[in-house]
């Protein structure tokens, strides 16, 4: 089990103003951390930094004490990260986009059809397991985005707005699986804008005014 620290980091992108200053807070296995905020507060900055891919102009992002380098070394740290963008292929279908993250883990092919179609399916997308990114709703290609981050099994979890598309039944859905990441000691971090999924989480780390402060914590 890891732990992910944020260490007093100031964030910004090239030579302009950090979006945000002095971050310091601490995501612990086996509970879900929201990340909250107005759009624009810096969620996605954060979660960019939490995955490797954002180093910060000051201070230190950590996991275990080491600090991330790039993203190949968070990767490499068991770091995933399920983007606001959801990042899958569009050349693949639903199944197929699951199933190349399972062959990754070292999953046989017939391990990643049959694990696949069960995630799919688990997030309600049985109908869907074989069409296009392109023919798949955004709420759809949100919860095959979350399918094929479960089926990584990383250490540490980043899901940035992985809700925002998605009906009372559907948030439910995923957010019981993101429980269950927490459940087998996974450190899971959710970047939301909605308070009712915040308040499922254990703890919450709101940014305002290029500023972090616990809510619950």
């Amino acid at each position: 089990m890891r732990t992910l620290t944020v260490d007093a980091a100031d964030l910004a992108y090239g030579d302009a103003a950090p979006v945000l200053r002095g971050v310091t807070a601490e995501a612990r296995p086996g509970e879900l951390l929201a990340v909250t905020g107005t759009s624009g507060a810096g969620k996605s900055t954060l979660l960019n930094a939490m995955a490797g891919l954002l180093v910060p102009r000051s201070g230190a992002v950590s996991v275990d004490g080491v600090p991330l380098v790039n993203r190949d070394h968070a990767v490499g740290l068991g770091v995933v990260l399920v983007p606001q963008d959801n990042g899958l292929a569009a050349i693949l279908t639903a199944v197929e986009n699951v199933a190349v993250a399972v062959l990754a883990t070292g999953g046989t092919s017939a391990e990643a059809r049959r694990y696949s179609t069960e995630m799919l399916a688990s997030l309600g997308l049985s109908g869907q397991t074989d069409q296009l990114v392109d023919e798949l709703s955004g709420g759809q290609q949100q919860r095959t985005a979350i399918a094929r981050g479960l089926a990584l099994r990383g250490a540490v979890l980043l899901a940035d707005e992985v809700t925002s598309e998605l009906d009372a039944a559907n948030r439910q859905r995923v957010l019981e699986l993101l429980r269950g990441e927490a459940a087998r000691g996974a450190v899971v971090v959710l970047a939301t804008h909605d308070p009712e999924a915040a308040a499922l989480c254990d703890r919450e780390l709101h940014l305002a005014d290029g500023m972090a402060s616990w809510v619950r914590g």
